[in-house]
């Protein structure tokens, strides 16, 4: 493992990723593969832009020609690959950039892969396959039966992994991560969102009775996981990443709230979004094994991110105009209207 392509290194959890891997691994050279949509914002890699082992190409990985150059440009022998398009509301109002990223671009990069004879290929995936956990934990052998389009292209894109590492043998690892917060996620995500929607005392629409169950993970978390699997998973294995810390949303909010000395009344009840998933909640055991642990309690966790938005408005806020204002009329606007 020596040339790591990062692709969607320029969003969220892929830029945690190359910020941890450039320090962690300086004789590795990770070469970030962004498109550089809505979500993938360059300032997110600024803190490493001047690493003698990094390298940024802008590309999609549903271009079979851009892929192709990257590979050979840099002599890739690994693929890690965050890039998707990963946001359920979004996937509701339209589907179709999801099914172009998230299954035909993962084909093609695979299959690109393939030709170029990579040694490792990791794909990233999500708890969201699994479906509404009612009860329980999923383990990594449960069926997939997801609820929204979002989740349907994740699985699509998981299954093409699978078919990559039967048919062709390509050494293939999966991870399946719970819902990741931390600094640098795009303020459409419901903490993110709520933050800097609070901070200016704005009102935060709160699907349903707000009662929802997620497990939270912290983004630096989740990427050790990543790191652990990239060295140690067994090929054709998948992964949970879980933070084993589920909270309901109206909770989540209200320590939020409570970080920033904002009011609870802040919190607007609106109509839930179409097929809501009630609860997800995945067993670590599998990861575990690997030696991974986690190093930030959510309490902790959620500090740090409250204080990090706080601090940096300077990167969310010139991205909470034009697009991001057109998406938030056409999510919220008539929501927050039906529940005045």
């Amino acid at each position: 493992m020596k040339n790591i392509l990062v692709t969607g290194g320029a969003g969220f959890i892929g830029s945690a990723f190359a910020r941890y891997m450039t320090a962690r691994y300086p004789d590795y050279n990770i070469i970030v593969f962004d498109k550089l949509t809505y979500a993938g914002n360059l300032d997110n890699l600024l803190s490493i832009s001047d690493e003698e082992n990094y390298r940024f190409e802008r590309g999609d990985i549903a271009d079979r020609a851009a892929v192709k150059l990257a590979l050979q440009t840099h002599d890739i022998d690994t693929v890690v690959n965050f890039a998707a398009e990963s946001h359920v509301d979004r996937s509701i109002l339209n589907a179709d950039a999801f099914i172009h990223t998230d299954v035909v671009g993962v084909y093609i990069l695979l299959d690109e892969a393939k030709q170029h004879g990579i040694e490792r290929f990791l794909h990233v995936s999500t708890d969201e396959v699994y479906g509404d956990v009612h009860e329980g934990f999923s383990v990594e052998t449960d069926s997939f039966a997801p609820n929204s389009p979002y989740a349907a292209s994740k699985a699509g894109g998981e299954l093409m992994v699978r078919s990559y590492r039967v048919t062709h043998g390509l050494n293939t690892v999966v991870t399946r991560g719970s819902n990741t917060f931390g600094a640098y996620q795009y303020p459409e995500k419901l903490l993110p969102f709520f933050i800097t929607e609070a901070i200016d005392d704005k009102l935060l629409p709160l699907y349903g009775d707000g009662k929802q169950i997620r497990d939270w993970l912290y983004v630096e978390d989740h990427v050790s996981g990543i790191d652990t699997v990239l060295h140690k998973g067994i090929p054709g294995e998948a992964y949970n990443i879980a933070g084993e810390d589920l909270r309901h949303n109206i909770d989540v909010a209200k320590t939020m709230l409570s970080l920033l000395g904002k009011p609870e009344t802040l919190l607007k009840h609106v109509p839930d979004r179409e097929g809501h998933d009630r609860r997800y909640a995945m067993n670590c055991d599998k990861l575990r094994a690997l030696g991974w642990q986690r190093s930030y309690s959510f309490d902790q966790a959620i500090e740090l991110t409250v204080d990090w938005y706080r601090q940096n408005e300077w990167w969310w806020r010139k991205i909470k105009t034009g697009e991001y204002l057109d998406y938030y009329k056409r999510q919220y606007a008539a929501r927050l209207a039906a529940a005045e």
